[in-house]
């Protein structure tokens, strides 16, 4: 299965790559993410918690990052194994353009495959969940580096708002401080 994608990071490049090799980012970035811990160097291990249609499974596996351009590009490749749900393996390339003006265009092209039961699901769901995953972390990693741009969604803000201002920006605010 193959898929790609362009995103638009209101974020300065070297921000971009610093927060891709980041352990934290990409822990709190992969959907169902319980543990990440490692280094760009030696790969990252990941334990993580989803459910595929009717299968339910914890993947165990590892992350390597390659082809390091800094700070241009780099591939993520990762394989995690599911007990008797399967495993999943894949890899993304991904591609940082400066836009300038504090923009980072981030292009990906994601290759994943499945088996074991979860492969028994059929292309349809396998495919719309690999690209819910895909969706799903870029846009997560978007957040943690852009920040709020709503007023509304700003930490001073109640309830649902403020912890959604809280979690936005996260890595942004951090390395800023």
């Amino acid at each position: 299965m193959h898929m790609s994608d362009t995103r638009e990071i209101k974020a300065p490049r070297d921000l971009v790559w610093t927060a891709i090799l980041d352990p934290e980012v990409l822990k709190q970035c992969v959907p169902g993410c319980t543990e990440m811990s490692g280094s760009p160097e030696e790969g990252f291990e990941a334990t993580v918690v989803q459910k595929v249609g009717p299968v339910k499974a914890t993947f165990k596996g590892k992350v390597t990052l390659s082809n390091l351009n800094e700070p241009e590009s780099l591939t993520l490749s990762g394989e995690g194994k599911g007990g008797a749900a399967g495993f999943a393996k894949g890899g993304a390339d991904v591609t940082l353009t400066d836009k300038g003006d504090g923009v980072t265009e981030l292009h990906y092209e994601v290759e994943a495959k499945v088996g074991g039961k979860l492969a028994q699901l059929g292309s349809r769901i396998i495919d719309g969940f690999a690209k819910k995953m895909a969706d799903q972390f870029f846009t997560n990693f978007q957040d943690a580096l852009e920040g709020p741009t709503d007023p509304d969604e700003a930490p001073e803000a109640e309830g649902e708002a403020a912890e959604e201002g809280k979690k936005k920006g996260w890595f942004k605010r951090m390395v800023s401080s």
